[in-house]
């Protein structure tokens, strides 16, 4: 096996052309090899050391953050806390703090796992990924990106190099919640992710919620649109929030849970996102990450 060390982005770019495969933070490529999943590759360049692609910055585009950016930092940055704040409620939940410390956002979405904590979030959050290569670069929506456990459109050439998130309107408001059975080093027996902007009147002018870990890759719930001009509070609402992912959800069956108690368990975390996210759409505070000021999941 070779292993090389990029210091500049077209020396990575080469590389891959080349048939090597990128590694940063190793959390996804060194645990699956070591658990026997896929083995190690026989070329791999490592590109944790391209400042360029740890930084957070605005775009004409929107919100523009580098795929070397880790979960310790999308948890605590002050925009994505404001402005995306389920992606700091998904940042918050992933492993443990050394699995934050090091881990990417980059490497979380390209390893396409559907029960990836951040996938979710970033669907709501209308993300698209930035994939360069030698010979250019392109923006693929998430919702494109991802075709089934471990595979994206991608080619083997193209590096994620950022996520762009469109900027959000006034009124908006975000969440993430998971069922867990334990604290840390924990994967989403389910999750759901919800996205609200709410009108002058306190009504829905828009949601959007995806789905964690029932699909083999994660799920935009359809046929929302009926809910616009709704009160985020009726219950009528939160059941039709509930109702439809349930019915959209088609989770299997494993040690960690059965697909019926996964269908019925991932209609209350879209509820409970839903109400999250218009609650700070509002302007309520409600803090980073809804699991722990919700009591959602396993006690300390």
């Amino acid at each position: 096996m070779s292993f090389a060390i990029a210091t500049t982005l077209d020396e990575a770019l080469a590389a891959l052309a080349a048939g090597a495969r990128p590694i940063a933070g190793g959390s996804d490529l060194v645990v699956a090899a070591r658990h026997g999943k896929a083995p190690l590759p026989q070329s791999l360049i490592a590109i944790h050391r391209l400042g360029e692609l740890t930084e957070i910055t605005e775009s004409v585009d929107g919100l523009r953050i580098g795929a070397l950016v880790t979960h310790a930092t999308l948890m605590a940055h002050p925009m994505i806390g404001r402005a995306y704040s389920g992606l700091a409620d998904a940042s918050a939940l992933v492993g443990s703090p050394s699995t934050r410390n090091v881990g990417t956002i980059g490497g979380n979405v390209m390893n396409a796992s559907p029960a990836m904590d951040t996938g979710a979030p970033l669907l709501v959050l209308e993300a698209a990924a930035e994939l360069q290569s030698a010979l250019g670069h392109r923006l693929v929506p998430l919702g494109e990106l991802w075709t089934g456990p471990g595979r994206t459109t991608a080619a083997a050439d193209e590096l994620c190099v950022a996520l762009v998130l469109p900027f959000r309107r006034a009124r908006s408001g975000s969440a993430y919640v998971r069922l867990e059975y334990r604290r840390a080093m924990e994967i989403a027996v389910v999750g759901a992710a919800a996205a609200v902007v709410l009108q002058a009147d306190g009504t829905v002018r828009s949601v959007a919620v995806a789905l964690t870990a029932v699909a083999p890759t994660i799920v935009a719930v359809g046929g929302l649109g009926p809910l616009v001009g709704a009160h985020p509070n009726d219950e009528a609402t939160l059941g039709a929030i509930s109702a439809a992912a349930s019915a959209q959800a088609s989770p299997i069956s494993d040690v960690r849970a059965s697909d019926r108690y996964r269908r019925h368990c991932v209609g209350v975390m879209a509820r409970r996102a839903f109400e999250a996210a218009a609650h700070r759409a509002a302007g309520e505070t409600i803090v980073v990450p809804v699991n722990r000021a919700y009591g959602i999941g396993a006690a300390r």
